[in-house]
């Protein structure tokens, strides 16, 4: 499976990036909404994994653009926000999932076969 990460906080996302690749799966690491808008835009991703704080900007753009054009590959968020009002922002505007900050990396490894067997 090729992995789209988008996560700004390096030790997470090296933590999510290495467990990626143990599992046997490929993953490309992007840092900002910028890189990541580029990387999606390439249709190569079985699942995208999303932060919404990003240092240019919210996840929630990329995901909506994917949307609106069509794109219909999962995503997965992965956020701190924890409020019930984010995770339904979150949904309402495509994502497939929503995991809360901390998570374990088993429960990621989890949702993204749960969503990969739904697409």
């Amino acid at each position: 499976m090729n992995v789209l990460l988008v996560e700004d906080n390096l030790v997470l996302g090296d933590a999510i990036s290495d467990h990626i690749a143990a599992n046997g799966h490929s993953v490309d690491w992007c840092l900002n909404l910028a890189e990541a808008t580029e990387a999606a835009g390439t249709g190569k991703y079985a699942v995208i994994l999303l932060d919404l704080r990003l240092p240019d900007g919210n996840g929630l753009t990329l995901l909506k653009t994917l949307r609106r054009e069509a794109n219909s590959v999962p995503v997965i968020i992965l956020t701190a926000h924890d409020q019930a009002s984010d995770q339904i922002e979150g949904l309402q505007s495509g994502a497939d999932d929503f995991l809360v900050k901390p998570f374990g990396l088993s429960e990621l490894s989890e949702r993204m076969n749960l969503v990969e067997r739904r697409h």
